[in-house]
């Protein structure tokens, strides 16, 4: 069984024109879903159906490696045209089999975050619900208009911490089987499960003062403890465990090789092309790794390094470029790296690293290998969000 995101990411919107894509907290608003399902394990690929170039123009730039783009059919794509018409589109001419899970999700509902998207396809798995809705709890009053209350005695009325409340819809995703969404024609059906998100996520994106209320919700809420807070003005590696794999390569000559990740390259153009400078710290001394770093274009090479040297290299480099450790993000796999790691504002290594790094609170732990495309993982993921 695969799992599929979903997001309908049409070009026409008569409030807000080109709402998918307008920038929101610094991103374009489809980033914030995009890079949330990027980072949720279960997810193995993320389709956008548009029928908007500019709007996939947008998406292809994040170069996020589990995201496609599906060409949507014009007349699915219409004012009246409904959501299950693309779902239906792109179903009928995909390879997906009926058990595939699909998870719909909408771009405007940029206050998703990895762990809803987690924890809502564990809840699935989990249990024998058919499909799933996202739904807040709301704890409000409702009133019939012909003067009777709706929901509560007002009579007794209730303290608001003891009132159960109304079960809404937020719209920000749902989940099915792709085999019972063609039968059915509809994003749910069966049995329903509901997956319970904060109240705040319930804000609707369809007028320009909700806008700056969703905004303000989002820099209070998702991104208080996020890297985004941290302006990250240099960027730092390790080469050996982080951007190869730790491999020892001899050619018959006696020569030492190693293997890089053409992908981590990429990585580090993005963050020359953000402003951010970038640096090599190792503690062997090679010409390979010269050559590398004169490649990838780093505004630091330091070779030779002692197991204790790289704290104090990078305090030289801050005070050179007048910048504090909180403005450095650094990689690295090994105990030579703990102590640096420990003190830097963003610290990252990859999933195969030593436990004791692993072990550093607030580490951020890559889900890819090293010499496997970990620091760019790092870069898109937690840096240039």
């Amino acid at each position: 069984m695969s799992v599929i995101a979903f997001i309908p990411a049409r070009g026409g919107s008569k409030s807000i024109p080109l709402k998918n894509i307008k920038t929101f907290c610094g991103k374009p608003l489809i980033y914030w879903n995009l890079s949330a399902l990027e980072k949720t394990p279960q997810i193995d690929e993320i389709i956008v159906a548009t029928d908007s170039e500019e709007i996939a123009n947008i998406v292809s730039k994040f170069n996020f490696p589990k995201t496609k783009i599906y060409k949507r059919n014009s007349k699915n794509a219409q004012d009246h045209s409904s959501t299950e018409s693309v779902m239906l589109e792109y179903i009928n001419q995909s390879n997906l089999n009926d058990q595939d899970l699909m998870v719909l999700v909408q771009a405007t509902s940029p206050l998703t975050t990895e762990k809803d998207f987690t924890d809502a396809i564990d809840l699935y798995f989990q249990n024998d619900f058919d499909s799933i809705l996202s739904i807040v709890r709301l704890k409000r009053f409702f009133w019939n208009e012909n003067g009777t209350s709706k929901n509560y005695d007002y009579r007794n009325r209730p303290r608001r911490q003891g009132f159960v409340g109304e079960l809404m819809e937020n719209g920000a995703f749902y989940i099915n089987k792709v085999g019972s969404i063609q039968a059915n024609e509809n994003r749910l059906s069966g049995k329903i499960g509901f997956y319970e998100m904060p109240e705040y996520t319930a804000v609707e994106l369809d007028e320009p003062d909700d806008w700056i209320i969703a905004e303000n919700l989002m820099k209070k809420c998702k991104l208080i403890n996020s890297s985004l807070n941290k302006k990250i003005k240099l960027f730092l590696t390790d080469v050996d465990g982080t951007l190869t794999d730790a491999g020892m390569y001899y050619s018959e000559s006696g020569d030492e090789l190693k293997k890089f990740n053409t992908r981590d390259g990429m990585g580090l153009q993005l963050l020359r092309e953000n402003g951010i400078k970038t640096g090599i710290l190792t503690t062997e001394n090679t010409e390979i790794v010269r050559k590398r770093a004169e490649k990838l274009q780093v505004n630091y090479l330091f070779q030779g390094l002692g197991k204790n040297e790289k704290l104090d290299t990078v305090l030289r480099i801050c005070e050179e470029e007048n910048i504090s450790l909180e403005e450095v993000a650094y990689i690295g796999d090994d105990i030579n790296c703990f102590n640096l790691l420990e003190k830097v504002g963003l610290a990252a290594c990859p999933k195969d690293a030593e436990g004791k790094i692993k072990a550093i609170p607030d580490i951020k732990i890559m889900k890819k290998k090293g010499g496997k495309g970990c620091v760019r993982e790092f870069i898109i993921n937690h840096i240039l969000i």
